[in-house]
C-alpha cells in the first residue's frame, strides 16, 4: 500500500517543510519556523469568527424583535425570511469571492469582505423598518459567503503541508467561537448593541490584514516572483531556502493552460471538483441543521433553560472542533470523516428512535380507558439529550471543518477560485433548502422519519468517503494537483485510506 512519508521515515526532497535544514551559521541545522503561519493564519480566521456572528446572530436577536413594537417587530413569517436571508446572501457571495481571489488575489479579497460586513452590521444596528433589517442580513450573508471561500484558500496556500490540516481546520473552529460569542453577549445585550459587537471582528481584520503577506502562489502566478519569495521567506523564516518551494510553485504554473469552462470536462478537474461538491452535498444534508434546530426543545425538556443550552452546544462545538484541529495531521481527513459519519448515523438512528417512542407514549395515553389513571411515560430526555451531544461532537470532528479544508486542497490551482465559488454557492444553497423546508420535511414524513432520512445521508457519505476521497494530509498542494492527472511520482505520495489504494495501485 501507498503511504505518506512522516517526520520518522521523511523523504527530504519531497517533504523538505519538516526536515531540518542548514543555516548560514557554520552549518547549524535549524527547521522552519512557524510562527508567523500561524499568526497569519490567526488574522485571516477573524474573517470565519465575523462568519459564526453572522450564523449566530439571528438566535439571540429575533426574540427580541419579536417583542418590539412599530416598523421592526417581527412576526414568525418575517423571522423565518430574518434568518435564511444570511444564506442567500452568501450564495451571492460565494461566486464573488471566487472572482475576487483569482482578480484581487487572496489577501485583498478578505479585506474586501470586511466592506459588506460593516454595512451591513450598522444598517442592523441603525434598521428603522423591516427592509433595513432585511437588507442587513443580506449584506452579512454576502460577506460571509465571501469568507468562507476566501479565508480556507488563503490559509492552505500560506501553510507548509504538515501544518495545512491544523491550520485549515482552524477555519471551522473560528465559526463555531464566534457563535458562542454571539449567544453570549445575546445574552444580555440589545439586538442593536449586539449588531455593533459583531461588527468589531471585522474591523480589527481589515486593519490586521494589511500588515500580512499575500499568498506566494498567487504572487508567481501574476508573474511577481521577487514578492512570491519575500512572502515565503516572512512565512517560512529568514534560515530557508525558499528557491525550492518557488520552483515547484512555478513548474507546476508552467504546466497549466488558461482555465476555460471546457475544462470541467477533464477528469483531472473534474474528479476533484466532484468530489468538493459531494462533500458541500453530505454536510449540509446531514441533518446538522435539524439537530440544531432542536437543541433547545431538548435541553429544555432536560431542565436547561433556552439561553443557557444554546451557550452549551456552542460550547460543545468549540471543543470538539479544536479537537478536530489537533487531530486533523495526525489521523488524516479520511479517518475522520469516517468515524465522525459514523458517528452521526448512529445518533440520528437514536434520535429517530426518540421520535418514534415519543409518539407510541402519546398514542398509549390516548387510549387508556377515561376512568383508569394512566402510567407515567418513561423519561426519554436522556437519549435525545445524548444523542445531541454526540451528533454534535461527531459532525464538529469531520464534516464540520473538513469539507472546507479539503476544498481549498484538492482543486487546482487554474480553477481554484472557480471551483470554489461553486461549491460554496452549492453549500450555502443546501443550506437554505435545509433550513427553509425542514418544516414540510417534518411534516411529510415524521420527525423520526425525516432523522432516519439523515442517517441514511450520513452512512452514503461514510460509503463514499471509503470509495472516493483520497488522504491528502501531510501532502503539498502541487502533488495533490499532479495526483489527478495521473501523474506517478504523486499517486505514490497519496493514499485513499489506511484500508483502500489509489485506484491503480497495489496493495
Amino acid at each position: 500500500m501507498a503511504t505518506i512519508q512522516t517526520s520518522e521515515g521523511m523523504d527530504p526532497d519531497r517533504d523538505r517543510d519538516t526536515a531540518p535544514i542548514l543555516g548560514g551559521d557554520g552549518g547549524h541545522r535549524r527547521r522552519e519556523q512557524v510562527r508567523n503561519q500561524f499568526l497569519a493564519t490567526f488574522v485571516s480566521t477573524l474573517g470565519p469568527l465575523a462568519f459564526g456572528m453572522v450564523l449566530g446572530y439571528s438566535s439571540p436577536a429575533l426574540p427580541d424583535l419579536k417583542k418590539e413594537t412599530g416598523a421592526v417587530h417581527m412576526d414568525s413569517y418575517h423571522g423565518s425570511w430574518f434568518g435564511s436571508l444570511s444564506a442567500i446572501g452568501a450564495m451571492f457571495g460565494g461566486p464573488l469571492g471566487g472572482w475576487c481571489i483569482e482578480a484581487l488575489g487572496r489577501k485583498t479579497s478578505l479585506m474586501t469582505a470586511v466592506l459588506p460586513f460593516t454595512g451591513g452590521w450598522l444598517i442592523l444596528a441603525y434598521a428603522q423598518n423591516l427592509a433595513m433589517l432585511y437588507v442587513g442580513r443580506l449584506l452579512t450573508g454576502i460577506a460571509a459567503g465571501m469568507t468562507s471561500l476566501t479565508v480556507p484558500v488563503y490559509v492552505a496556500e500560506i501553510s507548509s503541508p504538515r501544518l495545512r490540516g491544523l491550520l485549515g481546520a482552524s477555519f471551522q473552529l473560528m465559526v463555531t467561537i464566534g457563535i458562542l460569542l454571539v449567544y453570549v453577549f445575546g445574552n444580555f445585550l440589545h439586538w442593536r448593541w449586539l449588531a455593533v459587537v459583531c461588527l468589531i471582528p471585522a474591523v480589527i481584520l481589515i486593519i490586521a490584514m494589511a500588515f500580512m503577506p499575500e499568498t506566494p502562489r498567487w504572487l508567481l502566478a501574476k508573474g511577481r516572483r521577487p514578492a512570491a519569495v519575500t512572502s515565503l521567506l516572512w512565512l517560512r523564516g529568514p534560515d530557508v531556502d525558499v528557491e525550492d518551494e518557488c520552483a515547484d510553485i512555478e513548474s507546476n504554473l508552467q504546466q497549466q493552460e488558461t482555465m476555460s469552462w471546457r475544462e470541467f470536462t477533464q477528469p483531472s478537474l473534474l474528479k476533484p471538483f466532484a468530489i468538493g461538491m459531494a462533500l458541500m452535498f453530505f454536510q449540509q444534508f446531514s441533518g446538522i441543521n435539524a439537530v440544531i434546530f432542536y437543541s433547545v426543545s431538548i435541553l429544555e425538556d432536560a431542565g436547561i433553560d433556552g439561553h443557557t443550552g444554546a451557550i452549551i452546544v456552542g460550547a460543545v462545538q468549540v471543543v470538539a472542533t479544536f479537537v478536530s484541529c489537533l487531530l486533523m495531521d495526525k489521523m488524516g481527513r479520511r479517518v475522520l470523516l469516517i468515524v465522525a459519519g459514523t458517528g452521526m448515523a448512529i445518533t440520528s438512528i437514536t434520535f429517530g428512535l426518540y421520535f418514534q417512542l415519543e409518539q407510541n407514549n402519546s398514542h398509549n395515553s390516548t387510549l387508556t380507558a377515561p376512568t383508569a389513571t394512566p402510567a407515567p411515560a418513561p423519561d426519554l430526555s436522556w437519549l435525545s439529550l445524548t444523542s445531541m451531544i454526540v451528533y454534535i461532537i461527531a459532525f464538529s470532528l469531520g464534516w464540520g471543518p473538513i469539507p472546507w479544508l479539503m476544498m481549498s486542497e484538492i482543486f487546482p490551482s487554474r480553477a481554484r477560485g472557480t471551483a470554489s465559488g461553486i461549491a460554496t454557492l452549492f453549500n450555502w444553497f443546501g443550506a437554505f433548502i435545509v433550513t427553509k423546508e425542514f418544516d414540510d420535511m417534518v411534516a411529510a414524513f415524521t420527525e423520526q422519519g425525516a432523522f432516519w432520512f439523515f442517517a441514511g445521508i450520513c452512512a452514503l457519505g461514510v460509503v463514499f468517503v471509503c470509495l472516493i476521497v483520497p488522504e491528502t494530509k501531510n501532502v503539498s498542494l502541487e502533488e495533490i494537483e499532479a495526483y489527478f492527472e495521473g501523474k506517478g511520482n504523486a499517486r505514490k505520495a497519496m493514499q485513499t485510506s489506511p484500508f483502500f489504494s489509489p485506484p491503480g495501485e497495489e496493495t
